[in-house]
């Protein structure tokens, strides 16, 4: 692929330009950005539903309403449940507090031979209990802030109205997008960019589409095994330990530390750790021998290092949008970044002995 002056001050000039109108705009793209992956993700559904002879607008439509059950499903069922665990969890602080002041640091003092200071207790439940009469009287402040300032209701409202349109109308006109976008550029760049594009889906697959349904799937299953557990909090940590799972290891090793401490509080009895980390035993089985091969397979993800770092660097730089497009920009510079590398490897740059051996050799033939 040959790129000559105009075009590559082209390209230049056009990804200056959008990224100026994403900094500049970045107020008003939230509701467009979350239609756009909310698009991207179900597109493969309507796909499927069309090819079963579906028109695109039908297809669509049940899109829609599979994700309106889901919506109202959460509304229902998980948020009241989260909310009284919440107030369960916040209850049962002053205990764990009791549990690592009393047995934990003793423990660790016996077993190390270390001398750990102790925090005052009585201060500590007191900034709990004043930071938590604060957090109960949040919501109000957030709606009687709300009902003050008019327009923000109002911008809030229109951004909430904005999202199931503007991803009902790129979902049904996504593959005419895609091919309009694709007949717009240079010809001698078209199959080159077509080729990045289709590895730059597969980055975000990898990860979107097949990570975050690892992460829904373990929480399910960590929320399960913890509620025939018999502990309080199997939800709440359930799924707190699959949104962890983003990295490694990390839902798992979090997930069992918390468990494992609500269970101690709320049991008393050393046994139920077994239990508890038999849940999260079975869970990593699970995601390791059935999830991830089926649900991300073969195909080269984001490592977790890059995704924390992405998303840390677009909110600092853009805020929540710049969070929402962390990964695509991600997945973008990981496909170019590899094109380079393997250019590098075959350039005079990275093997100019072997090159210079070749040109001797051919030199004294």
């Amino acid at each position: 692929m040959q790129i000559n002056e105009s075009q590559r001050w082209f390209l230049l000039i056009t990804s200056l330009i959008a990224g100026i109108l994403i900094y500049l705009l970045a107020p008003i793209l939230t509701p467009f950005l979350v239609g756009a992956l909310l698009a991207y993700l179900t597109d493969p559904i309507a796909d499927r539903l069309e090819a079963q002879r579906c028109s695109r607008t039908q297809s669509v439509i049940v899109v829609f309403l599979f994700l309106s059950l889901i919506l109202a499903a959460a509304i229902l069922l998980l948020i009241p449940k989260l909310s009284d665990q919440i107030q369960t969890m916040v209850r049962q602080v002053p205990a764990v507090l009791d549990v690592l002041h009393n047995r934990f640091l003793p423990w660790i003092e016996q077993t190390t031979g270390m001398s750990i200071s102790r925090p005052d207790m009585d201060s500590l439940r007191q900034l709990i209990r004043d930071h938590w009469q604060q957090t109960g009287n949040l919501a109000a402040q957030l709606m009687s802030g709300l009902t003050r300032s008019g327009l923000a209701v109002v911008g809030w409202i229109a951004n909430l109205v904005l999202i199931p349109v503007v991803t009902f109308y790129l979902l049904r006109d996504w593959d005419v997008m895609m091919a309009n976008i694709r007949t717009l550029l240079p010809r001698n760049l078209e199959p080159r960019v077509t080729l990045w594009a289709q590895e730059c889906d597969e980055v975000l697959g990898a990860f979107i589409k097949g990570q975050l349904l690892v992460m829904l799937a373990l929480g399910a299953i960590y929320a399960l095994g913890l509620w025939i557990v018999g502990l309080d909090l199997a939800l709440l940590i359930g799924m707190l330990a699959g949104l962890a799972s983003i990295v490694p290891y990390m839902g798992s090793i979090l997930g069992i530390v918390v468990a494992a401490l609500a269970a101690y509080v709320q049991f008393q009895d050393p046994l139920v750790l077994v239990w508890v980390g038999l849940v999260f035993g079975v869970g990593q089985m699970i995601e390791g021998m059935v999830l991830t091969p089926l649900l991300v397979g073969d195909r080269i993800g984001l490592h977790p290092v890059a995704v924390i770092f992405a998303i840390m660097a677009g909110g600092q730089l853009f805020g929540f949008v710049g969070v929402l497009l962390a990964l695509p920009v991600a997945a973008v510079i990981m496909v170019l970044l590899r094109h380079l590398h393997d250019g590098y490897k075959k350039s005079r740059l990275y093997d100019s002995v072997s090159n210079d051996e070749t040109g001797t050799a051919g030199e004294v033939e």
